[in-house]
């Protein structure tokens, strides 16, 4: 059997091949996608959706000089198939491998990165208005999911595209989903423009249009005819929304159908000024377990392709245990909700979500708008929780601090996904929000180093009278019982796990295990270890640390985020701002760069975590003095 794909080697191939090739060519795609993923894990349901789509665009478009600017980025690996990295697509995802979301290092045919939602209007509109102002004429197509499209970006953006009526396409890909069903009114709006597309809606447009063109003309009669045009289109024109945005709009049109894909791009892209073109699409289709269960083949780990079953631990990972402890403060407490930006069950607050359902608000791709949303409802009483990852919270920065924190409202923070995520990337590590949001007034910060610590800094966060947040890893932790009863931890006080008198590991969430055994280690090197539990990075425990620099005089701070401006260059400001100048400290942590996808073992050990590099940096400091001064 012939297989087009192994004939591909850009987009060019692409124009040389019949309907029915491509139709072939879809399937081999999907056949590659499904195979590669099962081994890699990666973004499955999204990908299997745009197989057609991403065909008819490099079949129509000439990449790299036209651009493709895809929204998230996850659903890029057809594009990247077609784009000469066919033979790297067995690496996506692994260490050194090729990225599952676009890069513009990785290759010529990505002109713009992305990882995270609604951004792809903005650039590509920058892209539009730089070729302008060069005098070139290259076509430029952003590609965007109706998920993104709740995202306030985006709309920021339609709103200049079509004030500034430069040629450009917007591709709204409508699946009905981001990682869940959509919500809110724009995606109601988008379910009405998919029951526009009956023949019966499509004739009484052409009918009163007609008419209209025969309405006898003078002054008078024109404005009349202009006022009769706009109501007639209000009744029965699709997509009257971006049409009074200044947009042309067409569709919506069938997603998996090539040769109709090819027809209208080809006509889209001749129309002057922004042009949508809205396409409806199958998340997930050609692959029977991803078409029935869209959501959990999102974003999934390694599977049997066969049944699609996942590989699953019986352990609970922190998010579940985070939603499971949240149903039981709220048991005892109405005031209690939570918020989600798009993402209940991936994190954990699937339990809540069904048992406390009028609590319960998914606010879509919007983490801005959650923040707010959680600022209001605590200023009128009530106690929300704020579920985001690590890196999408970054987003909401000017919210937090501004509309949260300086009125010192109790908004709970539940910071998932924080520290290294693996295999997603530099997009997704969540490696920064230790230092965003340690320099924020008023705020709690607080990292668990298992399980039943979660549990106690959650019950902690919510004693708390005024913004308060928790960071955790992904995954599971080590294990801890998790039936403990709840109580608030003493805020601002960190927890001695060993006595040592030769240097003081000061750890933080994810490293105290770590520290715990290169502890061990050192010991078999005759180098006594204290080890400290942190758990609260804002406020220090200043009088344990100060007693640590005066007594013991070496201490090595490890933490799961950069080291700029993070745990480490909080203890420094304080030994600094106590005249403790003798005292020797070593920060580790991440580097002042971008870290790349892959194993979190794996970069733990490249970028100077971990057990190894615990001791190393204990031992190295030990070595320059035999004993302390001040003993």
């Amino acid at each position: 059997m012939t297989k087009h794909l192994d004939d591909i080697n850009s987009p060019a191939d692409l124009k040389k091949m019949s309907a029915k090739e491509l139709r072939k060519l879809a399937e081999e795609v999907r056949e590659r996608i499904i195979a590669t993923t099962a081994h890699t894990g990666g973004h499955l349901a999204p990908n299997l959706g745009v197989v057609e789509l991403t065909i008819a665009l490099h079949r129509v478009l000439n990449s790299p000089a036209d651009k493709i600017i895809w929204d998230v980025g996850h659903q890029c690996y057809t594009h990247k198939l077609l784009t000469g990295r066919r033979e790297q697509f067995a690496t996506l995802r692994q260490y050194g491998g090729l990225s599952g979301f676009v890069t513009h290092t990785e290759s010529e045919h990505d002109p713009f990165g992305a990882g995270h939602g609604s951004t792809s209007i903005s650039a590509a509109l920058g892209f539009a208005t730089a070729r302008d102002l060069r005098g070139t004429d290259e076509r430029v197509v952003a590609v965007i999911g109706d998920g993104a499209l709740t995202g306030g970006l985006a709309w920021e953006a339609l709103n200049q595209a079509g004030e500034q009526q430069r040629n450009l396409l917007v591709v709204l890909n409508d699946n009905e989903m981001s990682i869940s069903p959509n919500v809110g009114a724009i995606s109601g709006y988008l379910a009405k423009l998919r029951a526009s597309v009956h023949p019966a809606s499509q004739r009484a447009r052409r009918d009163a249009m007609s008419l209209l063109r025969r309405v006898p003309l003078g002054d008078t009669m024109l404005e009349a005819m202009d006022r009769i045009k706009e109501s007639v289109k209000q009744l029965v024109v699709p997509g009257m929304l971006f049409e009074q945005l200044s947009f042309t709009y067409l569709g919506p049109i069938d997603g998996h159908d090539l040769p109709q894909l090819i027809n209208v791009l080809e006509q889209a892209l001749r129309l002057e000024g922004p042009v949508l073109l809205h396409i409806v699409t199958q998340k997930g289709r050609g692959y029977q377990p991803a078409e029935a269960n869209p959501a959990k083949f999102h974003g999934v780990n390694p599977f049997d392709v066969n049944n699609g079953e996942i590989a699953t631990g019986g352990q609970p990972t922190y998010s579940q245990v985070l939603g499971r402890t949240l149903c039981e403060l709220a048991e005892r407490d109405e005031r209690i909700v939570a918020i989600s930006a798009a993402m209940v069950p991936a994190t954990g607050l699937k339990a809540f979500a069904e048992q406390f359902p009028q609590r319960c608000f998914d606010v879509g791709m919007t983490e801005g708008h959650a923040v707010t949303y959680a600022a209001g409802l605590a200023a009128a009483g009530l106690r929300p929780v704020v579920a985001i990852y690590s890196t999408f919270l970054q987003r909401a920065y000017d919210q937090i601090l501004h509309d949260v924190a300086l009125q010192q409202l109790p908004v709970v923070f539940a910071v998932d996904r924080a520290g290294l995520v693996g295999d997603d990337g530099p997009t997704h590590h969540g490696v920064f929000d230790l230092s965003y949001l340690r320099q924020i007034p008023n705020m709690v910060l607080m990292a668990p180093s298992d399980e039943a610590e979660l549990r106690q800094m959650l019950a902690t966060a919510f004693a708390v009278e005024g913004p308060a947040a928790l960071r955790y890893p992904r995954g599971t932790g080590p294990g801890a019982a998790v039936d403990e009863p709840l109580e608030p931890l003493p805020v601002g006080r960190a927890q001695v796990l060993r006595d040592g008198q030769d240097v003081a590991i000061l750890a933080v969430g994810s490293q105290v295990g770590p520290a715990l055994a290169a502890a061990d280690q050192l010991a078999e090197k005759e180098i006594d270890c204290g080890v400290v539990n942190v758990r609260f990075v804002k406020p220090l425990d200043e009088e344990l640390i100060m007693q640590l620099a005066t007594q013991v005089g070496r201490i090595v701070t490890v933490e799961e985020n950069v080291v700029t401006g993070g745990f480490g260059a909080a203890v420094a400001e304080l030994l600094s701002d106590k005249g403790l100048t003798e005292t020797k400290l070593v920060r580790l942590g991440l580097p002042d760069r971008f870290i790349p996808h892959g194993a979190v073992e794996l970069l733990w050990h490249d970028y100077g975590l971990g057990t190894d590099a615990i001791v190393g940096a204990a031992a190295q400091l030990c070595s320059q003095q035999t004993s302390y001064a001040a003993k």
